[in-house]
């Protein structure tokens, strides 16, 4: 079972999202459980205040420590059972490593996740250097606050433990779990506005639906995200088979 526990000064946001689709299925099945956590009830402030004017000057607030650290380390003693390094905590900020499918299958295979959404103009420095594991970004531009993040996170990870979608096989096909966006999809029916669907994927001959679908799970990543490739070359095999089937289709429209 993952473990997630959500750190927010708004725990209505996540009402919605975690009690439906992948998330409520795999709570259900007991694979999943998900805590959220008002950092307020871990002010010390009387007024239950989680903010404050930075040091210095400067524009906006600063989420103070004292509640934060407080929540974290609640709910550490809580789970006193989950080893250090079965457990990770994250903060949502612009400012962290860029999120993606990656680093979402390592967070997965951890017992227990403590995903703290920052606010205001930021969280104090504290927090980041002495409480935080990983700062993590879902990419380069600004939110209100790591909420919308948060959900973003704990949805990829969670549909990647073992059992949550049933198939393995789905995780295995998707896009960037190895590096190359996903190939097409087609269903029912078969003309549509008379639009055909390729004809290899109705011939019975699953070698050949095989390679047309790598080749179009390569292609459209040379097409869509050609930066992919910096990190993931194509294989010798890859480029035997771009080669052929390239080749294949110049003929077909020849003829």
């Amino acid at each position: 079972m993952l473990i997630v526990d959500v750190l927010t000064i708004f725990p209505d946001m996540f009402i919605g999202p975690f009690n439906e689709s992948i998330i409520k299925k795999g709570q259900e099945k007991g694979l999943l459980k998900i805590n959220i956590t008002d950092i307020r009830d871990f002010s010390v402030d009387k007024h239950k205040k989680v903010d404050d004017y930075p040091y210095g000057g400067g524009p906006g607030m600063v989420m103070k420590p004292e509640p934060v650290f407080n929540a974290v380390e609640s709910i550490i003693v809580k789970y006193e059972d989950i080893k250090p390094s079965e457990r990770y905590v994250i903060l949502m900020t612009p400012q962290g490593e860029l999120f993606n499918q990656e680093r979402a299958m390592e967070l997965s295979r951890k017992r227990h996740l403590i995903v703290i959404c920052g606010h205001y103009e930021g969280v104090d420095e504290r927090i980041r250097q002495f409480l935080v594991d990983k700062e993590i970004s879902i990419g380069d531009y600004v939110l209100t606050g790591g909420e919308i993040p948060a959900m973003v996170l704990i949805d990829c990870v969670a549909r990647l433990v073992p059992g949550v979608l049933g198939e393995a096989s789905s995780i295995e096909e998707e896009s960037f779990s190895h590096g190359r966006l996903e190939y097409p999809h087609y269903t029912r029916p078969e003309i549509y506005k008379g639009y055909k669907v390729p004809e290899v994927l109705h011939s019975g001959n699953h070698k050949l639906i095989s390679e047309w679908r790598s080749f179009e799970s390569i292609k459209r990543t040379i097409i869509k995200r050609p930066d992919l490739l910096s990190s993931y070359p194509l294989s010798d095999i890859e480029q035997d088979l771009i080669s052929r089937l390239e080749f294949n289709t110049t003929k077909d429209k020849k003829s």
